[in-house]
């Protein structure tokens, strides 16, 4: 059975008025709608809801125990309707990031102080992971935003928000030329220390390397971008790594970086969305941020 909700905000009135012509004021209603209204529904759900006197009208025992649901619907659907509004206006809500530590270290940071200090009712949380699995979450709906690493998707609107470069590094106590220009081959042959094979900047390296035909076999996998330098640093082998995310070490000369004769194209870490899906006030909000930033 489907009642209009509009019956229902009418049948609370009543109850609550006590009296027609009180509640069609209240409602900006005439009085014979008001009582349309409340024969309709009593009609619809086949009960007698109110019992009527010259002095007005009182609830019938159903119609008391209606009015208690009625009353704590309505009213979830009011404060519904108000944090909507304060979504809306940024007063509250929740926004949900995916980024990966490095991405969230190296660029986020001042945009997520920035955001928190301009809304603080608004809830930031960061999903951490690599850019296959923040753009799993973005589709699944379990994250607003992700930034990922030159996600391919017809499916996503991206904003590109900075250029990553893949460079060779080694300790600077290393036993090898860094005067040397090193082929392919030369790089292939080093003890190498790359992220494991999960790591979207790993698989486009040994795609690089493959379009020569040369294969990179690593004597070290590793899960994180901090072990590479650090066992870089104590001559465990060369490491492949992204320039932007070490820049610290190597102003610092903990490692120093190998001459090639090739380059590693650039990538680009995007900022990435649903293309068929509203975003939240926040995340939108969030997004004009960036783009401000990045233009």
């Amino acid at each position: 059975m489907s009642v209009k909700l509009e019956l229902y905000r009418v049948f609370k009135e009543v109850a609550e008025a006590g009296n027609i012509s009180e509640a069609a004021k209240k409602l900006y209603i005439s009085q014979s709608a008001v009582s349309q209204s409340i024969k309709q529904l009593e009609t619809a759900l086949q009960a007698r809801l109110f019992a009527r006197s010259p002095r007005g009208v009182t609830l019938t025992s159903e119609g008391q125990m209606l009015y208690q649901y009625v009353r704590s619907a309505l009213g979830l659907l009011a404060t519904g309707e108000d944090k909507l509004s304060q979504a809306q206006q940024l007063l509250l809500g929740t926004l949900t990031i995916g980024a990966s530590d490095t991405v969230t270290s190296f660029f986020l940071t001042p945009y997520l102080d920035a955001f928190h200090r301009l809304h603080p009712g608004i809830r930031l949380k960061i999903v951490s992971g690599r850019s296959a699995k923040v753009l799993s979450l973005l589709r699944s709906g379990a994250v607003d935003i992700a930034f990922a690493s030159s996600p391919a998707d017809a499916n996503l609107d991206t904003w590109p928000c900075f250029a990553t470069h893949s460079v060779f590094v080694a300790g600077r106590d290393y036993a090898c030329d860094f005067d040397h220009i090193y082929t392919r081959q030369e790089i292939a042959a080093f003890p190498l220390i790359l992220l494991e094979r999960k790591a979207s900047s790993r698989v486009f390296l040994e795609q690089e390397f493959l379009k020569s035909g040369v294969s990179l076999t690593p004597e070290i996998e590793l899960s994180s971008r901090s072990l590479l330098v650090s066992l870089a640093s104590i001559g465990l082998g060369v490491a492949g790594v992204t320039e932007e995310f070490v820049r610290k070490e190597l102003d610092a000369g903990v490692i120093r970086v190998l001459k090639t004769d090739f380059a590693i194209p650039a990538r680009s870490v995007d900022m990435c969305t649903l293309r068929d899906v509203h975003p939240t006030a926040a995340a939108a909000a969030f997004m004009e941020m960036i783009r401000k930033e990045n233009t």
